[in-house]
């Protein structure tokens, strides 16, 4: 963490096909070893996918599924006294997309068979609909930090 001055955020351009920056940032995400074609490929057929289950625009539906999952709340832990507490905070809009892009990634990558893009598309789709293990991953962020609410005046 910077010490001196701020970090700027660093504009990330918008995607070529639907002329969204959060879809950019999730291409981007997806991205290993630097082939962001492979990753562009990936997100595009799954985007086919969506739209050819629901008959619905593709990019809504992600966008009702990053929506559907990211969270309000989340505990950071907080050493006091010797002892460490796991205090809630509430989560910025930025931290918030960024914790819902991840899950929804691990979710996709931890679902077995097929190609990456069917497991991408299915779980886009579940979480559109608030269910899947994206939305159980949110609800027990936030069981987590309601069971831990007696501790929130140690926030700061």
């Amino acid at each position: 963490m910077a010490r001196r001055a701020r970090v700027n955020k660093r504009e990330i351009k918008p995607d070529p096909k639907y002329g969204n920056r959060t879809i950019s940032v999730f291409v981007n995400k997806i991205m290993e070893r630097g082939k962001k074609s492979v990753a562009r490929r990936v997100v595009y057929d799954a985007f086919g996918l969506i739209e050819e289950k629901t008959k619905k625009p593709p990019h809504e539906v992600f966008e009702q599924a990053l929506k559907n999952a990211t969270p309000l709340l989340e505990v950071k832990p907080r050493r006091v006294g010797g002892a460490t507490y796991q205090v809630p905070v509430e989560v910025k809009p930025d931290r918030g997309m960024s914790l819902a892009i991840r899950w929804i990634l691990a979710a996709s990558r931890g679902r077995s068979g097929r190609s990456m893009a069917e497991r991408l598309a299915s779980e886009l789709m579940e979480a559109a609909n608030n269910e899947g293990t994206t939305i159980k991953k949110k609800i027990d962020t936030h069981k987590m930090a309601e069971a831990n609410r007696a501790f929130v005046h140690y926030r700061w």
